[in-house]
């Protein structure tokens, strides 16, 4: 067999040049891993191993779940894998708990915190032989013959070249969520930062300590310090207010500590187009603005008309210079989700009461990238993360009693009766505000009534309710360990 011979002489090749260099070649440094890799590509590509074929009638149904977010990890977790294999594609490995996410911008949570594992939350991808994770991106979906078209993430590494690969299901669920809205604004992906993803908070961690040292460094300017020092979020909702919370307060507490020299320079800046956090109650929002001002966060009320490398333009022509620039205005529809070919609902994923894309079979889809479509007289639900875990933990279930009754394998559950339709109510939104203070609103709408707090006991809802939604028992710990440790010894952001 020749892909053996050759594997066998770049085995010894390996091994013989690890001697000599003491063992000191990485494995995606060395250019014999990267020809092994190129050699097994070429070797399925001549053999027409191009991915996972349909599955057989004594086989198990293939679930195929594009994206690790709120949905689909909720989805995966509730699945029952003796009815199912399940096939996960996602540029990333692991789900992020994005309500906290913020707080690892300061060192007040670390990211292993807020990050889970698609292993931790569905097992089966590592250990059942026919269930599988795909570090991927899906391109296109083949409608009429169930099948996805995939090609690997392998962005910032440079020896390896992505390829294409196939996976065919019996049932698709859309769960690949949404991306972040800049309103076509020049600039916006070439300099700011979005708060989305671990990396992203990494990245604001980074900006904020290499802004720190630079500034009191001798001879940087006071013009050059202020701006370096000036921290500017565009977006007045959740994300953003908690954003600015948490960095009032390791400004308060922390910079003016550790930073002497350089703690008069460092402002934080929030602009927003109309009101802050617009979905609460009224009388929380009068309480945030006056909270995040008395914290020394300076509220704009403006629009943003263009982005540069050093400064942002309002539309009245206002410059505001920054050293950091954190994106948080909402999210719309991906290119991905615009451009499969079939029915929307104000740019999302068109579904159904059971959560099903109507116009082709045995697809479903859930989370940000979905709304329910006008033919069901129901209003597109917000881009809530309890909105997409409510749907995957609804969906998982829908699919089991589907699998259970026979109606597992493509085009096999057209006569089965699928019960209760998905049916969701708003439990209510909770934002931090910094200080130990924050905001909960139990109103079912905006024009309902109902239950809102703010200040200290709301904080202590609020995080008391975020710990116990975490995954697991682990990353449970973390947090616990980690905002205990805040409290003590305060944060520390040099560990990136």
């Amino acid at each position: 067999m020749p892909w053996l011979k050759n594997l066998i002489k770049i085995s010894k090749t390996i091994s013989n040049q690890s001697s000599s260099y003491n063992k000191s070649i990485t494995p995606l440094a060395s250019p014999l891993l990267t020809q092994f890799l190129q050699f097994t590509k070429q070797y399925s590509t001549n053999h027409h191993v191009v991915g996972l074929e349909a599955t057989k009638s004594d086989q198990k149904p293939r679930i195929v779940v594009l994206g690790s977010g709120w949905a689909g990890c909720r989805l995966m977790k509730d699945i029952d894998t003796n009815i199912y294999d399940v096939v996960c594609v996602s540029p990333r490995n692991h789900m992020v708990f994005t309500p906290l996410l913020a707080s690892t911008c300061v060192g007040t949570l670390e990211f292993r915190s807020v990050a889970e594992p698609i292993g931790r939350i569905q097992p089966a991808v590592s250990t059942q032989p026919t269930s599988y994770f795909f570090l991927a991106n899906c391109n296109a979906i083949d409608f009429d013959n169930h099948m996805i078209q995939c090609q690997t993430v392998t962005e910032g590494v440079e020896t390896l070249e992505p390829w294409n690969f196939n996976v065919s299901y019996d049932k698709l669920v859309i769960a690949s969520g949404a991306h972040a809205l800049t309103f076509g604004i020049k600039g916006v992906n070439e300099h700011a930062t979005f708060l989305r993803e671990v990396h992203h908070a990494q990245e604001i961690r980074r900006k904020l300590l290499l802004n720190l040292m630079l500034s009191d460094v001798p001879g940087v300017s006071e013009e050059e310090k202020r701006r370096l020092l000036h921290c500017v979020v565009v977006g007045g909702g959740p994300t953003g207010v908690e954003f600015s919370g948490e960095l009032s307060d390791f400004i308060l507490k922390d910079v003016h500590q550790r930073y002497a020299h350089v703690k008069d320079y460092i402002h934080v800046t929030l602009i927003e187009a109309n009101e802050i956090l617009s979905s609460f109650d009224d009388r929380l929002r009068v309480y945030a603005t006056k909270q995040l001002t008395k914290s020394g966060v300076r509220l704009v009320r403006g629009l943003v008309q263009d982005v540069q490398p050093e400064k942002i333009i309002l539309s009245d022509g206002t410059n505001v210079p920054y050293g950091l620039l954190v994106w948080s205005t909402g999210v719309g529809p991906s290119p991905f989700v615009n451009s499969l070919d079939i029915p929307k609902a104000k740019g999302r994923i068109g579904i159904d009461e059971w959560l099903r894309v109507p116009s082709v079979q045995d697809v479903y889809s859930i989370g940000d990238c979905s709304g329910f479509l006008e033919s069901t007289g129901r209003q597109v639900l917000p881009a809530l993360a309890q909105v997409a875990e409510r749907q995957g933990k609804y969906l998982a279930s829908l699919l089991n009693k589907v699998g259970k009754e026979g109606g597992g394998h493509a085009n096999c559950a057209q006569n089965i009766n699928l019960g209760d339709p998905f049916v969701y109510k708003h439990l209510g939104s909770m934002a931090t505000i910094g200080r130990y203070k924050a905001l909960v609103d139990l109103r079912e709408s905006k024009e309902a009534k109902g239950v809102s707090l703010a200040g200290f006991t709301s904080f202590f809802v609020w995080r008391s309710a975020y710990l116990t939604r975490v995954v697991s028992w682990r990353n449970k710990f973390y947090v616990l360990i980690n905002w205990l440790t805040t409290l003590v010894f305060g944060r520390d952001i040099s560990r990136i």
